[in-house]
């Protein structure tokens, strides 16, 4: 659905991007290539999202709820097949399960479209929490004490499953890879486990092994510190090897509900020095390639920067790069579509990402000196996808709609903030 505002005949850049995936992954990317190119995107899915419907930055194609993987890729080949020949396309998406369909397809798309991703074996090693730390290991990059369990070993003799772990209580249990726990079905299963007690621990071991699960969990010391101990950083990283983008913000609060527990909602983008270089030196030790998104926390106890996890993607809410005035868009276009590296960018200019209303972020903050720099931010320096100032009326509406809804959610899932974060 074309918005009042859409511009009735779009730039026409001389390329197109086609992007899968719904909602905020999807918007903050096309808003990019929208701000940077004055060009509509083609948004391909499976369920209609209203924000999709509705964005000036893009054209929605509906595949239906029960679409099958190769049901969309024979409509990216018949959206290629209607493209004037020799025009460039992109294919991009910022979902994992995307990231994996594209891979999983990539002879017959890389004949049509652009890519920019590294390759499947790459993907699942980086997927992988465990892997991830043993490079940081190996590259002196800070991460979190960890111990790995290995369920497909839990009926040997010296499995580590039961044993007693090596931090006071509570403690963090996540599964190492997210795909192969995608098929694990238990009760009160979660994305994080926050263990109270060695009970809780030892009964969630049970619970695992009886649903079957035969993947690797972590179980970690717990970092403290609240959600304003979170970092983001995104990154781009050309085909020809070189890191042209870097941009690093502190999370102000992340979405606390059990689905998206960690996903950063309100940021300040500023200068990271040590985030930033520690991140350009693990994405050419493995020879990255695209964009990439990793999330950090600061031990308050010591200062210490530990890595968690590095996603193969931009990230839901890259849209603080852009609005900190470097469009992701141009990175990608520059690698992909005209074979050239462009200098290199790290962005440290300061501006308030939020897709909360700011009253609701204030009442998180309890550093006094942190609390009055949002204010101030707020006043000049706020920045919300959803009020791209070339979207209409419904997308403005919209963004007041969806700051109650978050009002209404922290209230029942976290109602104020605590020393964890959880």
């Amino acid at each position: 659905m074309r918005s009042p505002s859409s511009p009735v005949t779009p730039v026409d850049p001389g390329f197109d991007v086609v992007v899968l995936g719904a909602g905020l992954n999807s918007l903050n990317l096309t808003i990019a290539f929208h701000r940077q190119y004055g060009m509509r995107c083609t948004t391909v899915v499976r369920v209609p999202v209203a924000m999709n419907e509705h964005t000036v930055t893009s054209d929605q194609l509906v595949l239906g709820a029960d679409a099958t993987d190769e049901r969309m890729r024979d409509a990216l080949l018949d959206l290629a097949a209607v493209r004037p020949a020799g025009r460039p396309a992109l294919l991009l998406t910022n979902a994992d399960s995307l990231i994996e369909f594209i891979d999983r397809f990539r002879p017959e798309l890389e004949e049509h479209y652009l890519l920019a991703q590294v390759g499947g074996e790459l993907l699942s090693r980086l997927a992988d929490k465990a892997e991830f730390a043993q490079i940081c290991e190996e590259l002196g990059i800070g991460t979190v004490p960890t111990v790995i369990v290995d369920f497909a070993r839990a009926g040997e003799a010296d499995w580590n499953g039961t044993r007693e772990l090596p931090w006071s209580y509570p403690v963090v249990g996540k599964a190492a890879n997210t795909a192969e726990y995608h098929h694990v079905d238990f009760p009160g299963k979660r994305k994080v486990f926050f263990l109270e007690s060695p009970e809780e621990h030892l009964d969630l071991v049970r619970r695992l092994r009886e649903a079957g699960f035969s993947g690797r969990f972590l179980f970690q010391e717990l970092i403290p510190g609240d959600d304003t101990a979170q970092r983001s950083i995104t990154a781009y990283r050309s085909s020809r090897g070189k890191v042209t983008l870097l941009c690093a913000a502190q999370v102000l609060l992340g979405e606390h509900t059990p689905e998206a527990l960690g996903r950063p909602a309100a940021m300040i983008t500023g200068e990271h020095p040590s985030l930033t270089a520690a991140a350009e030196r693990f994405l050419d030790a493995v020879d990255y390639v695209g964009f990439a998104n990793f999330d950090v926390k600061i031990d308050p106890r010591t200062g210490a920067e530990c890595f968690f996890e590095i996603n193969p993607r931009i990230g839901r809410n890259n849209y603080y790069v852009t609005a900190a005035g470097e469009s992701v868009a141009r990175h990608v276009v520059a690698d992909r579509v005209h074979d050239q590296d462009i200098h290199r960018v790290v962005v440290t200019r300061e501006i308030l990402y939020s897709i909360l209303p700011v009253r609701l972020v204030l009442r998180y903050l309890r550093d006094p000196g942190l609390r009055e720099k949002v204010r101030r931010m707020a006043r000049t320096g706020l920045r919300n996808p959803f009020r791209y100032r070339p979207e209409g009326w419904w997308m403005r509406a919209y963004s007041v709609v969806s700051g109650l809804n978050f009002v209404r959610k922290y209230r029942a899932v976290y109602p104020r903030p605590t020393d964890t974060g959880f």
